[in-house]
């Protein structure tokens, strides 16, 4: 039988939530009625995060429209009604942290006609408006791959825009909803950077959910074929016991051997 705790290596260190700025952040971010996909993903980086004053956050609702198998955020077919003032708090949020650097990103919503890509961009617009020396990041759900909806995004010329793959090609049918596919996920990063190629695009990889070497190389060379300035890669880290156990972790001279080659493509 599976054990549900897996015992963790030496290098990889997790800090308990507190110390720094968590504890103010975490009271602004409830004041203002705001979503941090740290808190509703449970992330394991949040005490470092938060501790350093920075977080990322999650628009459209906490409720994800798809089930991916390694998110802990809630699902249902349905979405909350959005929060036509969100926009508002979190730029209002922005000025009051004294933020250089903003990342958005949001709950993928199926059951909104444009993915609620209209939302994010006036969240990006208004940011760009009201603090104009804040670089906006944003990491974006596919839309069902409609281009209207990605081109939305781009117009609200945000700094970076991020799309995540996620995992290899072969994993991702176990790893992410049957709604999102390695192919759909390349086409919006190509359909981005040839939009506009000004914007940096950036995407992630997960490790140590059970892929090859040599899957995790032609991923990076996918990535490249489409022009994606940023590639970052990280430790899978399982959420709960429902979730997907973690096949290996990876020593940081795995990662250093993967950052040599990503360099060199």
């Amino acid at each position: 039988m599976e054990k549900i705790r897996q015992i963790k290596p030496a290098w990889l260190t997790i800090r308990p939530p507190g110390g720094g700025h968590y504890h103010e952040l975490k009271r602004r971010m409830r004041r203002m009625g705001l979503a941090t996909v740290c808190e509703e993903a449970r992330c394991p980086n949040v005490a470092e995060c938060w501790g350093a004053g920075t977080a990322t956050f999650m628009l459209l609702g906490e409720i994800c429209t798809r089930g991916c198998r390694f998110c802990a955020v809630t699902t249902r077919k349905r979405g909350e009604t959005l929060d036509p003032m969100e926009p508002w708090k979190i730029t209002q949020a922005v000025r009051e942290m004294g933020l250089d650097y903003v990342v958005l990103t949001s709950v993928d919503r199926d059951d909104l006609e444009d993915g609620g890509a209209g939302h994010f961009a006036r969240t990006i617009e208004l940011l760009r408006q009201r603090c104009p020396n804040v670089l906006v990041e944003v990491l974006i759900p596919d839309f069902q791959g409609d281009e209207g909806a990605l081109d939305r995004i781009v117009e609200a010329a945000p700094a970076v825009i991020a799309h995540n793959l996620e995992t290899t090609a072969s994993l991702t049918p176990k790893v992410r909803d049957p709604r999102c596919t390695y192919e759909q996920s390349l086409q919006v990063l190509a359909w981005v950077k040839r939009r506009d190629p000004r914007i940096l695009t950036k995407s992630s990889l997960m490790l140590g959910l059970g892929e090859g070497e040599e899957e995790v190389v032609q991923a990076m060379r996918d990535l490249r074929a489409v022009d994606v300035d940023i590639l970052t890669l990280g430790q899978y880290l399982r959420p709960t016991p429902r979730h997907l156990p973690v096949a290996e972790y990876l020593p940081p001279e795995r990662f250093e051997h993967y950052r040599a080659i990503g360099e060199a493509l």
